[in-house]
């Protein structure tokens, strides 16, 4: 369904995966990778985001690098080489020419992203306000020192987590819940319990994917991006 397209990112060539729903419109969302890179599980997120009347461009930060769902190794090498200014620049960029493309209807576009991808949404959130009024981080948020200015962000945030997840524990999901909250954000955190990390992946990498609640959840977030995207 989709293409890969190129986009400037503050006067460098980047490239990303763009789908456009059968009626040739629809509000933008951008889809940020898991650790593997732009793979083909990123790729039907953003087919079947069209396929629900979504434009959605996927930008790929490792620049043409690729996991494969068997390496781990090389993906945790992938994500802790990707600078964070470039990740951040590269999405800013996906943003702008996601705004700017004829297909994409409105002023405001929303985001979704997967284990790194849903940190990164978070990071996006806080960086794009001006663009960014609706985010949905699936089991991943900033750790460390490396935190973004939470005060700035205008979106609201619908964010679902694991219960049982080593990377991303939900206990500092709550916490970064309490934190938005108490600065004015509209959030709202779901653990969902029984879960492991990467619950939404059919590729089941980490023999983690829970059909059910994955076919549950996408018409719940799909709806949430609509209400606030038009």
């Amino acid at each position: 369904m989709g293409e890969m397209i190129e986009f400037e990112s503050n006067g460098i060539d980047a490239r990303g995966y763009l789908a456009i729903p059968e009626s040739g419109s629809g509000p933008g969302v951008i889809v940020v990778q898991e650790w593997w890179g732009l793979d083909s599980g990123i790729r039907k997120v953003a087919d079947r985001l069209a396929e629900n009347g979504f434009v959605a461009l996927a930008p790929d930060l490792y620049h043409g690098e690729l996991a494969q769902h068997d390496e781990m190794d090389k993906a945790g090498e992938l994500m802790q080489a990707l600078p964070p200014e470039r990740a951040a620049r590269d999405m800013s960029g996906a943003v702008d020419r996601l705004v700017e493309h004829e297909s994409t209807t409105g002023e405001s576009i929303g985001v979704v992203g997967f284990c790194m991808g849903g940190m990164l949404t978070w990071i996006l959130a806080a960086t794009r306000p001006d663009r960014i009024t609706a985010a949905v981080p699936f089991y991943g948020y900033p750790t460390g020192d490396d935190q973004p200015d939470y005060s700035a962000i205008e979106a609201t945030i619908q964010g679902h987590f694991a219960e049982n997840d080593d990377f991303f524990p939900p206990e500092g999901a709550r916490e970064l819940e309490s934190t938005l909250r108490g600065l004015g954000t509209d959030v709202s955190i779901t653990v969902h319990e029984g879960t492991s990390h990467a619950f939404m992946a059919p590729h089941d990498a980490l023999d983690s994917y829970d059909e059910e609640l994955a076919e549950r959840l996408w018409p719940q977030f799909t709806g949430f991006l609509h209400e606030r995207l038009g």
